[in-house]
């Protein structure tokens, strides 16, 4: 781990936003694994959707001058305690986390790489414990340069586009938020169409986190009804129309 001086330099270089609610159980591991790969002048934001458990405890208990804790007053939901994040973050670069994986050592190092060519970067991972992955396709190399079947894919379910895996530049924060307001789940699908839109999105083929898959979950598991996979791709849709606008408007 990077030791940590008395006063901390005021030049971020990577902001870290997660997003916690009832994460008593499993973030301090998640924590441990970011910090161990922060230097002294990046930062961890933290933002506590008003969680009713032990989270707030848990993320006070690391006395850590790189994490910055937000409190929510009320729950408004992961998206919105993402962009909350996104928006209080001040590094160069802004990597999405979840609050109960665990990253895998180099993710940053990984990641930074990629973004030198790139305003956003997407990764694959692997399953805590072992497993099998979800049946979606890991993301390759070769799907830089294939940006309307990376859209199609998207639209379809066939991407494997998850937000604890990616991460963006702070030259790109115009286009990702603000995040639009009808968007309550799959903000990581709206931060890799804009990525695919702009022609700017790298995708590693090594997984950088290990996924811990349980029943508290925010990520949507199982199978849908129709009416709601329709009501999915509409919202996609809209989606699409309002990057092609961000990203025109640069």
């Amino acid at each position: 781990m990077t030791s940590i001086p008395p006063s901390v330099p005021s030049a971020t270089r990577v902001s870290v936003c997660m997003a916690s609610y009832r994460g008593a159980s499993f973030i301090a591991d998640q924590i441990r694994s970011i910090l161990d790969q922060l230097d002294a002048a990046d930062e961890l934001v933290i933002y506590d959707d008003a969680s009713p458990d032990d989270t707030v405890d848990v993320i006070n208990g690391f006395k850590d001058p790189r994490i910055r804790l937000i409190r929510g007053a009320s729950n408004v939901g992961y998206v919105r305690a993402f962009e909350a994040a996104i928006g209080a973050s001040r590094g160069s670069f802004i990597f999405l986390s979840d609050q109960d994986d665990v990253w895998v050592p180099g993710r940053v190092a990984l990641m930074l790489d990629g973004l030198r060519n790139a305003a956003v970067v997407a990764t694959n991972f692997a399953m805590l414990g072992g497993g099998p992955r979800p049946w979606i396709p890991p993301l390759t190399g070769k799907m830089d340069g294939r940006r309307m079947a990376n859209l199609v894919g998207i639209m379809v379910g066939y991407r494997a586009y998850y937000g604890c895996g990616m991460a963006f530049r702070r030259d790109f924060v115009d286009v990702v938020t603000p995040i639009p307001s009808y968007v309550r789940e799959s903000h990581d699908l709206w931060i890799a169409i804009c990525g695919n839109l702009a022609q700017s999105i790298a995708h590693l083929e090594a997984p950088s986190l290990l996924r811990r898959l349980h029943e508290q979950n925010e990520t949507p598991a199982g199978f849908r009804s129709l009416r709601r996979i329709a009501a999915a791709r509409f919202m996609l849709a809209r989606l699409v129309l309002e990057a092609s606008r961000r990203v025109r408007g640069r």
